[in-house]
């Protein structure tokens, strides 16, 4: 595990937040964090987001987390239909019941949205677009579902969104399933969707190693932020 997943796991983050800057950066800090514990990744977040000042910077955080599955706050216990002794964590995102697991790219966004100019539904569209345009450049078409957040190939989900919202900041982010176990995806019903079919970049022939596609994902988060706020302030 790199350096940045040993801090991840210690007593917080807040030894590692760095000294807010005199003038925020527009592009938000991108850290590589490698396989790390649930757990102690949402509590960083909620730490990160309670200690920070308007302006201190963002980041994307790029991980995997071991198997885990995570309820959010209206989600409904029947949704979980056999735990087969994965873990189960009740958190504060929105949405239902998903999982996680080795080989999916998670991608937390720690974002101040007034400085962004954004609101949670443009998030959410920006979210599922940096997504599709990943997927554009491996050959694959993707959607996303106004009825149901997340990217679609065809009728089968290969990305989850959920955030939450702190005075005004944003955790969480999205998941996209690279190349992985899909099996504890028939242990729920995914994201609250009885049959709801899931899929992933190994079942299209992509073998795009899981790092160069964090990057990827990031640079694609990053520059739709920035034309976001630039088409906001040409308003």
């Amino acid at each position: 595990m790199n350096q940045e997943g040993r801090r991840i796991k210690g007593e917080g983050l807040a030894d590692g937040v760095p000294a807010p800057p005199s003038l925020f950066s527009l592009s938000p800090s991108q850290r590589f964090l490698g396989l790390v514990e649930y757990e102690p990744t949402w509590r960083a977040m909620q730490q990160f987001t309670s200690l920070r000042t308007t302006t201190a910077p963002d980041e994307i955080w790029l991980l995997q987390h071991p198997s885990t599955f995570t309820q959010g706050q209206a989600g409904k216990p029947e949704h979980l239909l056999n735990a087969h002794n994965i873990p189960v964590i009740k958190i504060d995102r929105g949405g239902q019941i998903t999982y996680h697991g080795p080989g999916q790219l998670v991608a937390y966004l720690l974002l101040d949205l007034r400085r962004w100019k954004i609101n949670v539904r443009e998030l959410v569209r920006l979210m599922e677009q940096a997504v599709i345009n990943l997927l554009a450049e491996h050959n694959i078409v993707a959607q996303g579902r106004v009825d149901a957040p997340g990217v679609y190939v065809k009728d089968a989900k290969i990305a989850a969104l959920g955030l939450k919202i702190r005075n005004g900041c944003c955790y969480h982010g999205l998941s996209l399933n690279v190349d992985m176990d899909l099996t504890p995806y028939s242990f729920i019903n995914p994201c609250g969707y009885e049959g709801l079919r899931v899929t992933q970049l190994k079942d299209f022939g992509i073998e795009t190693p899981l790092r160069e596609l964090e990057q990827l994902l990031a640079s694609e988060l990053t520059s739709l932020l920035q034309h976001h706020l630039k088409y906001k302030n040409a308003l």
